[in-house]
């Protein structure tokens, strides 16, 4: 069992990044921290994709007279990237509206903001 573990420790780690993420998305009341723990999870999610994509001893998929495979898939790589674009900018709005939310309100507490309605 553990030696199974340690063989796949990429997926793992992952799995444990995207529970911690969770567990601050729900247990946080404070906006910053949730949105934090949603990075975490974006994070997580990344290392897994690449993970999958990972090919034992790949060469890069560039075709010469001599190719021989396995190539390495560039479609991991590619999504990740455009993944952490959209990451970026989901960041930037989220922190503008939380910037907004407590200029207007005086707090960026979820249980307040609750109450407040």
């Amino acid at each position: 069992m553990i030696v199974m573990l340690w063989h796949n420790i990429d997926y793992v780690a992952s799995v444990v990044l995207f529970s911690i993420g969770l567990y601050v998305v729900i247990a946080k009341e404070n906006l910053i921290k949730k949105f934090l723990g949603l990075n975490i999870m974006e994070t997580a999610v990344f290392a897994f994709i690449i993970a999958l994509g990972m090919v034992e001893d790949g060469r890069p998929p560039i075709m010469t007279g001599d190719a021989q495979g396995p190539f390495a898939s560039p479609l991991p790589q590619t999504l990740v990237l455009t993944g952490i674009v959209v990451a970026v900018s989901t960041t930037a709005l989220a922190l503008t509206l939380i910037i907004r939310i407590f200029r207007r309100f005086g707090t960026i507490e979820a249980n307040e903001l609750r109450e407040m309605e």
